[in-house]
């Protein structure tokens, strides 16, 4: 039996709504998809949802999750965030490991983000 999924939504805590509104929609130009008070829902360009509530336990440690966006305009990305103020873990580079092209950035509730595309 096969069924018809409507899309994916994954859910994380934080710590404060508004920061970590800006840095979806000013920093990485995501979409308010929906504002259910205490969770807010992003679009994901090209796929997918993700969403932050208050009353969910932010668990950020070092590189654990990684929430990863993948673009083809990786350094693009990189410069407007440079602007912005966000602590950036490294510039953009080629992973020695796996086939990709990226940067890590840190957002307002610890998580690291990946912003990456592949080489492959």
């Amino acid at each position: 039996m096969a069924f018809e999924w409507q899309g994916m939504i994954t859910f994380l805590g934080t710590h404060d709504l508004k920061e970590t509104e800006r840095f979806y929609t000013q920093y990485l130009c995501f979409n308010l998809y929906k504002d259910q008070g205490k969770c807010q829902i992003y679009t994901v360009p090209g796929g997918g949802k993700i969403g932050f509530c208050s009353h969910i336990e932010v668990n950020a440690s070092e590189k654990s999750p990684i929430i990863t966006f993948v673009t083809q305009e990786v350094d693009a990305v990189y410069k407007q965030l440079l602007q912005t103020g966000v602590k950036i873990v490294h510039k953009p580079q080629k992973n020695p490991y796996f086939p990709i092209y990226h940067f890590f950035v840190t957002d307002p509730n610890g998580y690291t983000v990946e912003i990456q595309k592949f080489l492959d």
